[in-house]
């Protein structure tokens, strides 16, 4: 049976934390920009051949009927160059997708809004179209894309006809070896996708002829057929009935299906993912040049160490800006649990921003710490506030530090869970006063509000920030 929503993101979502997510385009993740699906495509060629695309199931022998006809691929490749070329915008399907970190992308699309989606997320694409690139890695790639049927650009070499297919794997073996590789040990999401590719039905019989019952689970999407959208009972209860038996026969390859009543539903579910995938990656903004009671310099370090040890030891990614007076005892806590257990794994557990210095001209550092602040608050999905305080230029005189009031509104904007010490003062306790003031737009700090405001037990605060966040991950 098919599977929910709520399985698909928790499932991929662990995949993404542990390296091991994949993504599959098919032409409908493109639809939406402007380009055509594989039908739009062929559409015009089979006129030219007296024949109806929408009379056809087989599109491939469609498009080597008018191979085998015009005796030239010469139109082939121009209608691919005509459909792929145009400017369009880059959906928001595959801005999430570009996004998320995942390394590896396939897809069977000509077009290049894939890799264009990931450069635009400032990472930087390996893409593969030819078996001759497969071997080669570029330096500092962020992710590879497999174009396993070609690109734009050479569509001489596009595969498309059924003559192509039945020649692939003389001509593109690699990409059928490392997609079997990927199959196997990778967590794929199908999106766009409707599975008549005859080189994925042929991996995926090989992988299950291989491992039999324990061949990985991966996701699709599939639009559930609409009764409104047939105007014969008869014809919707076929459709229908055809439709469950292709979701089992999927199950058969450990493909588990999604229906969605719209495709609308598939940005939402993404969005999801993208926001779930953050959870995890915590932001602890705060920094202290004065300390008054009950806050003395040793006790505000410990609280950020053991704030920072205590969600690594939960598996979280402590992200920091190395406040002033804070940063260190941050590091200090994710250093410590980090090196006792979690096998030194630095990066999966803690990145430090510190932030530029010695840029005289005080507007540019503004301008210039604001960026930054927000590329640091970018990837996170928790923001929490200790404390906040620096001394005013030119005086002794302890002020509010404005950066964290900052990182708080960018925090707010992005829709990062917002988790303010109040009992530390200065900027903690100014952004904990408007969070109860809003306090419905913070409804999962309810119950926890006054405790917020109020203890000063190191060890009590730590489970508090540990139990809001149980609490919101259930």
């Amino acid at each position: 049976m098919p599977i929910k929503k709520e399985e698909l993101i928790r499932n991929y979502v662990k995949a993404i934390r542990e390296g091991n997510a994949a993504v599959f385009a098919g032409s409908g993740l493109s639809r939406s920009s402007g380009y055509v699906d594989w039908k739009e495509l062929i559409r015009p060629l089979a006129k030219d051949i007296e024949l109806d695309v929408d009379k056809e199931t087989d599109m491939l022998s469609v498009a080597q009927f008018y191979r085998n006809k015009k005796r030239t691929r010469g139109a082939i490749n121009q209608e691919i160059l005509n459909a792929f070329s145009k400017d369009v915008q880059i959906n928001e399907n595959i801005q999430i997708l570009s996004r998320l970190p995942i390394f590896t992308y396939w897809t069977t699309n000509y077009d290049r809004l894939l890799e264009e989606g990931i450069r635009s997320a400032n990472r930087k694409p390996d893409v593969k179209f030819e078996t001759e690139q497969i071997p080669n890695m570029i330096r500092d790639r962020d992710a590879i894309v497999y174009k396993m049927h070609g690109d734009v650009e050479h569509p001489a070499k596009a595969v498309l006809t059924k003559e192509d297919y039945e020649l692939y794997e003389y001509h593109r073996p690699l990409f059928r070896t490392a997609l079997k590789g990927d199959l196997i040990s990778k967590v794929f999401l199908f999106i766009g996708f409707s599975f008549s590719d005859p080189n994925l039905d042929y991996v995926l019989s090989q992988i299950r002829s291989l491992l039999g019952e324990n061949i990985p689970n991966h996701y699709c999407f599939v639009k559930r057929v609409q009764e409104s959208d047939f105007s014969d009972k008869t014809e919707y209860g076929y459709c229908l009935a055809k439709q469950d038996l292709q979701e089992e026969n999927l199950r058969n390859y450990g493909i588990q299906t999604v229906f969605v009543d719209s495709y609308d539903e598939i940005t939402d579910i993404l969005r999801d993912i993208e926001r779930a995938s953050k959870f995890k990656n915590v932001f602890i903004s705060g920094s202290s040049s004065k300390y008054i009671e009950p806050w003395d310099k040793n006790k505000a370090e410990k609280l950020a160490g053991n704030i920072a040890g205590a969600l690594v030891r939960k598996d979280c990614r402590i992200v920091s800006g190395f406040g002033l007076g804070i940063g260190s005892a941050v590091i200090n806590g994710a250093l410590d649990v980090i090196y006792k257990e979690k096998y030194r794994h630095l990066d999966e557990h803690l990145r430090l921003y510190p932030f530029p210095q010695n840029i005289s001209e005080p507007n540019e550092r503004e301008e210039k710490w604001k960026e930054y602040r927000e590329k640091i608050i970018e990837d996170t999905g928790v923001a929490i506030f200790i404390f906040g305080n620096k001394i005013e230029e030119g005086s002794d005189t302890k002020i509010i530090a404005d950066g964290c009031i900052e990182e708080f509104e960018i925090a707010k904007k992005k829709g990062n869970i917002i988790i303010p010490i109040g009992s530390t003062g200065d900027a903690a306790k100014k952004i904990f006063d408007e969070v109860k003031i809003r306090i419905q737009d913070y409804l999962y700090l309810d119950k926890f509000i006054n405790k917020l405001e109020s203890e000063t037990d190191i060890d009590k605060i730590v489970d508090l920030i540990l139990r809001i966040l149980e609490d919101i991950e259930k």
